[in-house]
């Protein structure tokens, strides 16, 4: 059986249970750290701590995978990922928010190898493939956005005096479930790290001097941080404009679903178009969100703006870590790929913990008008990408 045909659909599936895992917490542990914290203001401080987990362990993961392997490494992330499940619903029983706390960085620790999947994807097929591998993997999103929300909400009250503490230990299954699949991966050697490469290993400063590697970082991280800030600052604004929680969950669920739905196709676009114009029309997905959001405020300003949101998204973010793979040398990988991770995940942590407060300080036309910069900047890495590479490459 080819490695296409293999490893992709146990990676997706890998893949979908930490994003299910991660749709849960994003919906849970700040009602929880409400319920458990002396100091309501400290409710989103679980949630914060797993984005900072996720932040510093992108590059201690790559180099603990490049000694140990990837397989090795994922299945380590399993076990952290299951005892952080298992504090979290231990603090929950016991009252204990610090431990909660705790439990968020441990589960945001897994998501730091966690991200690799899609880097094992690629690296695991031929170059004309990479772009569908990734898609597929990014695809488990879909699962998530389903999964995650309704599983906190069934299993919310199956114990009636610790609410969401039995939604935790479901987790405990989901994370068992996705190393079971781990453990039958058979990666090719060109998707290993821990191989012995004889070829030379440029350093990373002459590696990030590729237009390339400038593009595709410049459209990842800023691409990833644009929708994180909007969708972040979406429930406050609605909150604020007289928006119902049921009108919340439902833009919020079409948002997902826009993130990751396209990944059953992007791959193939990338192939059909070309990767650049794939991603510029991300970019140019981004400003209609921004323009809709500054035209007016109705549910339905909110759900058409954060559904563009979600797509351009998709096309950037699978288009930038394709990109990115044509970058390095098999032994360059870990580095590149643990320096990408690295700036795109501190982009969205800032990005995350400045959106309540850009929100309420400046109010929703700021933070949209705020984010144009940003945009502008990605088309003007595309533009100058473009100057270097035929559209098609």
């Amino acid at each position: 059986m080819s490695p296409f045909y293999r490893n992709i659909p146990l990676l997706a599936f890998a893949q979908a249970m930490m994003m299910s895992n991660n749709s849960l917490m994003v919906t849970a542990s700040a009602l929880v750290g409400y319920g458990l914290a002396d100091d309501k203001a400290l409710a989103t401080l679980p949630l914060a701590s797993g984005f900072i987990a996720v932040m510093f362990t992108s590059i201690p993961a790559a180099w603990l995978m490049h000694h140990i392997g990837r397989k090795a490494g994922f299945l380590l992330a399993i076990l952290i990922g299951v005892s952080g499940a298992a504090l979290a619903t231990w603090s929950i029983l016991h009252q204990q928010f610090w431990g909660f706390v705790a439990a968020s960085f441990l589960t945001g620790m897994h998501n730091g190898f966690g991200n690799y999947y899609r880097f094992a994807a690629a690296d695991a097929v031929t170059t004309d493939l990479k772009g569908r591998a990734v898609s597929y993997i990014l695809a488990g999103g879909v699962v998530a956005a389903i999964v995650g929300p309704n599983l906190a909400n069934i299993s919310r009250d199956w114990i009636g005096s610790a609410p969401f503490a039995a939604s935790f230990a479901v987790v405990m299954g989901l994370y068992l479930c996705s190393g079971i699949a781990l453990s039958l991966l058979r990666l090719p050697a060109q998707a290993e790290d821990h191989v012995d490469l004889s070829e030379p290993v440029r350093p990373l400063r002459e590696i990030a001097r590729q237009p390339a590697y400038q593009t595709a970082l410049i459209c990842g991280a800023l691409g990833y941080g644009v929708m994180s800030l909007v969708m972040t600052a979406t429930p406050l604004a609605m909150s604020h404009h007289a928006h119902g929680m049921g009108d919340t969950s439902f833009v919020i669920q079409w948002h997902v679903l826009a993130m990751f739905a396209p990944s059953f196709f992007t791959g193939r676009l990338i192939e059909a178009w070309g990767m650049q114009r794939v991603m510029l029309m991300g970019a140019v997905f981004g400003i209609l969100c921004v323009t809709i959001n500054l035209a007016g405020t109705s549910l339905w300003h909110f759900w058409m703006a954060l559904v563009l949101l979600g797509l351009g998204w998709n096309f950037l973010f699978i288009g930038a870590t394709t990109l990115l793979t044509s970058c390095y040398r098999p032994a360059e990988k870990a580095r590149v790929q643990a320096s990408n991770d690295f700036t795109v995940f501190t982009v969205v942590t800032l990005s995350s913990l400045s959106a309540g407060a850009l929100q309420h300080q400046f109010g929703w036309q700021m933070v949209n008008i705020g984010v144009l910069p940003l945009l502008a900047v990605i088309l003007i890495a595309l533009i100058r990408f473009r100057r270097h590479q035929p559209a098609t490459a």
